[in-house]
């Protein structure tokens, strides 16, 4: 039976290959022959081609596209914004099939655990679909059900992910990119575990308890499994259509405040962060309290830093504050950074620039200087520049779930028109910043969590 399964998930790594190579050896034979033979190549065309491609394809490498969209310059500008655009549009899994994973996960009786059932999917996550159900004791909850065979899907995906990337760096070696690859797939490893990211869940709840305008749904843990997660059901809508209907000023603040505590409030205070700002992660809602509040939703791909890593974020705050290049070294020795020079350091200060320009300035404004909403892009563009000049860079395996969440929000405060005094947001958090409290705030979170710590 074990050499079956064991046939079964290579098979399915295989059959995920042939699905994929092609589009990644595309990539490569295409960027290589105009980089290195002169050969003038539609990338933009061929970015749809790949994007038609990996849509088709059940989540995992949309996930890593999404994510390497938003490292600055992992990735040609053509394929990083065609990228950036996919969606999980994964084929739904028909009733009969939900009914024999059901069973498996929860035993012959398992419609007897609910009065009410779904048998149409209520909505499509990266590695499962949501069936909404009541309990018997009338609680409407979610039941993420996880796609057939995601272990030998996520694996195929992490040999084409970690091919794309080292063909890529034999074409442009600036960035060092092996230790972000070692952690995307840490990440997404354990994201097919949902009994973790049941304990996950618990933890937010309990760092995001009582933070203003911000819901966190509630595991239910008899009616969760490693491919099944059962929780409360929030009622929500997704961000894009409340947009849609051009909500005023007012309240398109209130749901970037919120989301700014809600990714904050865990890093700040318990060195926790959400490693995945996609607009599909949260929805908006009515509050009680604030007018307009947001459910946080997905909680696959969670962070969860030393101490000192949040002392370094911190620190280099100051070194922008205070224009204090000693300080700016010390910090990035803090988050990994190796054998810095001071061209390269002076360049790396052009994207800390960047990023906590906002936090520095004690005024009302927008998340960015411009409104063109490219202008993210062309700093990463001048700062992979530099990088090059100066001999390249080696990513800290710690930096790019933090980076992804600094860009990945200011996205979305971009996309909202958004105004706030994003300095007195983070001064709130970080007044009192003790690295010992931070610490023993995080070790009685996770333990009461329990959250397994490899």
């Amino acid at each position: 039976m074990a050499e079956d399964r064991k046939q079964s998930t290579l098979f399915g790594e295989v059959r995920r290959m042939v699905r994929t190579s092609g589009a990644v050896g595309g990539i490569a034979a295409r960027v290589a022959g105009e980089r290195f033979l002169g050969i003038k190549t539609d990338k933009a065309a061929h970015a749809e081609d790949l994007k038609q491609i990996l849509g088709g394809l059940k989540g995992p490498l949309m996930k890593v596209a999404q994510f390497l969209s938003t490292v600055p310059e992992a990735l040609p500008e053509e394929y990083a914004q065609e990228l950036a655009t996919l969606q999980s549009n994964a084929p739904a899994m028909g009733w009969a099939f939900v009914r024999r994973r059901m069973q498996g996960e929860l035993g012959p009786a398992w419609q007897s655990r609910f009065t009410k059932f779904g048998q149409e999917a209520a909505a499509a996550a990266s590695l499962g679909q949501v069936h909404r159900a009541t309990l018997p004791d009338g609680r409407d909850v979610a039941c993420k059900l996880q796609y057939p065979d995601m272990p030998s899907v996520v694996e195929a995906d992490l040999r084409q992910l970690k091919l794309a990337m080292s063909v890529y760096r034999r074409m442009d070696n600036t960035l060092d990119n092996e230790e972000a690859y070692n952690e995307l797939a840490a990440r997404l490893r354990e994201e097919l575990d949902y009994e973790r990211e049941a304990s996950h869940m618990r933890l937010y709840g309990a760092m995001l308890a009582g933070t203003p305008g911000v819901a966190v749904p509630e595991a239910i843990p008899e009616l969760t499994t490693k491919r099944l997660l059962t929780m409360t059901w929030l009622q929500g809508r997704p961000i894009l259509r409340r947009l849609e209907e051009d909500p005023g000023e007012e309240e398109r603040n209130a749901y970037a405040r919120a989301l700014f505590r809600a990714w904050y409030v865990p890093f700040y205070r318990y060195g926790v962060i959400h490693g995945d700002p996609h607009l599909g992660n949260y929805q908006v809602r009515e509050d009680a309290e604030t007018g307009h509040g947001v459910n946080l939703l997905d909680f696959g791909v969670i962070r969860i830093f030393p101490a000192s890593f949040v002392t370094g974020v911190v620190m280099l705050y100051e070194a922008v504050r205070d224009h204090d290049i000693e300080k700016a070294a010390h910090a990035y020795g803090v988050w990994g950074f190796r054998n810095l020079s001071k061209e390269t350091m002076e360049v790396l200060n052009l994207w800390a620039l960047f990023l906590y320009e906002p936090l520095v300035e004690d005024r009302v404004r927008s998340i960015t200087p411009s409104d063109d909403p490219s202008y993210g892009r062309k700093v990463a563009q001048t700062v992979h520049e530099g990088l090059k000049r100066t001999g390249g860079v080696k990513i800290p395996r710690e930096f790019p779930l933090m980076d992804r969440a600094a860009i990945g929000l200011g996205s979305v405060f971009f996309r909202l028109r958004a105004q706030a005094n994003w300095h007195r947001l983070f001064m709130e958090l970080v007044e009192d910043f003790s690295e010992q409290a931070v610490a023993e705030r995080q070790a009685a979170a996770v333990a009461a969590a329990g959250v397994p710590r490899d």
